[in-house]
């Protein structure tokens, strides 16, 4: 028999029980809403706000829709920088040189596009809180197109080392650009993104990265006659050339696809890399490479107009102040060692007629020792392995100390050169 009591708590406990069900429902929801919430902070922080961090895997990249959301005013501020150069001052702050001047009969590709060579690496995001860096973005990606030309390596190279250690951060966007492949020159190379890492913000050289041994070097650098779009193509299709341009207008802000030839004037304030050039449907354009990520223009590359013709500065000022790094071909060895360029190399170990060890003379035509040790240069070609000098002439009276070896580094790929091997 039930009693009134037992009924009582039957029916307390269905109502616990579908209490219970809704507040586990409340608390899903909830928890549901607070994830959306904080996935939606997240995202608006890290695409549309202030704080960026580069070389994050998890960043939502930049896309059409945040370019299109800011004033020209914002987009100028956050991603322009540098002095500018207007043209009347192209005479002042650069020199041409003739490696690259156009000459009439002068037979260049039609097509050019380094990235099918391998020798353009992936579109680099400077940041958005950072608008003074595209210039050491254009000077790297010059700087690695050369040396993927010359060793067959595609190697990503350090802006921030160029941003915080080059005393030339505040000239000009394109006298910056030369400052930094002078200071790559004489500071003896320059170290990948993963030694010294990019930080979108100015910063104190860090000496401890900066004194240890350099990864790519380059010769020297050269301009290419401003004004000349004949000159640049010709450049062009030799190596990707680091240019300046003028990208400040609302047109260039929006650009998605496409050849363009909307807005733009003559006061550099942007740098970046002409990676290549075409046509399409009879229009003439550059192919550049920025430095905003991959969700500006096509996938972070843009068409440029070419052959203006109401204009010798070129769309954008792009003719304006263009230059390249220089690299010798390295001295190669065999198929896996090379030495640097201007060097000998010196057989260490061989097997017969086969030499599998080689180390570097660092001077051209040198005479490698008995003592597989050391090295003479041409002018004293004797080597007294006893006293550890090179002579002018067997037991002769003039003689200077003998130069030491470094070890020869393996190959990837090398561009094949003529050389002296010495088997002592």
């Amino acid at each position: 028999m039930k009693t009134p009591m037992a009924g009582r708590r039957k029916y307390s406990i269905k109502l616990m029980d579908k209490n219970f069900g809704r507040n586990v429902l409340a608390m899903v929801l909830l928890t549901v809403f607070l994830y959306i919430f904080v996935l939606f902070a997240y995202v608006y922080d890290t695409t549309w706000g202030q704080t960026v961090s580069i070389d994050s895997p998890f960043l939502p990249k930049k896309h059409e829709l945040w370019f299109a959301g800011l004033s020209n005013e914002e987009y100028r501020s956050m991603l322009l920088g540098g002095g500018v150069v207007r043209e009347r001052d192209q005479v002042e702050v650069g020199k041409s040189d003739e490696r690259y001047k156009y000459e009439s009969g002068d037979k260049l590709p039609e097509f050019v596009d380094w990235r099918d060579k391998g020798a353009v690496g992936s579109v680099k995001d400077q940041g958005h809180n950072f608008s003074g860096g595209s210039w050491a973005f254009s000077a790297t990606g010059s700087v690695e197109g050369i040396n993927h030309i010359v060793t067959g390596e595609l190697i990503p190279l350090s802006e921030q080392e160029l941003v915080d250690c080059d005393e030339g951060f505040k000239s000009s966007v394109g006298v910056q650009i030369d400052h930094a492949f002078e200071f790559i020159v004489k500071k003896g190379g320059i170290h990948t993104v993963n030694d010294y890492p990019y930080k979108a913000v100015q910063g104190v050289c860090d000496q401890n990265v900066v004194n240890n041994s350099k990864v790519v070097t380059i010769n020297g650098y050269g301009n290419v006659p401003q004004n000349d779009e004949y000159s640049l193509k010709k450049a062009v299709a030799h190596q990707p050339v680091s240019v300046s341009i003028e990208a400040g207008s609302r047109h260039f802000q929006l650009y998605k696809s496409g050849v363009f030839n909307g807005i733009c004037g003559t006061e550099l304030d942007h740098g970046v890399v002409a990676i290549g050039y075409g046509t399409e449907d009879g229009r003439d354009y550059w192919i550049v490479r920025n430095s905003w990520g991959t969700g500006w223009g096509e996938n972070g590359y843009m068409r440029l107009e070419r052959n203006v013709a109401s204009t010798n500065t070129g769309k954008c000022g792009i003719a304006m102040r263009p230059s390249y790094p220089t690299k010798k071909p390295l001295t190669v060895c065999n198929n896996h060692y090379s030495c640097p360029e201007s060097t000998t190399c010196c057989c260490v170990s061989n097997f017969g007629n086969y030499c599998y060890g080689w180390e570097c003379c660092p001077v051209e035509s040198a005479t490698c020792c008995d003592d597989r040790s050391s090295c003479c240069p041409p002018e004293f070609p004797v080597c007294d392995t006893k006293a550890k000098t090179c002579l002018l002439s067997k037991d002769g009276p003039i003689g200077v100390k003998a130069l030491g070896r470094s070890p020869a580094r393996p190959n990837m790929r090398v561009m094949i050169t003529s050389r002296k091997l010495i088997v002592p």
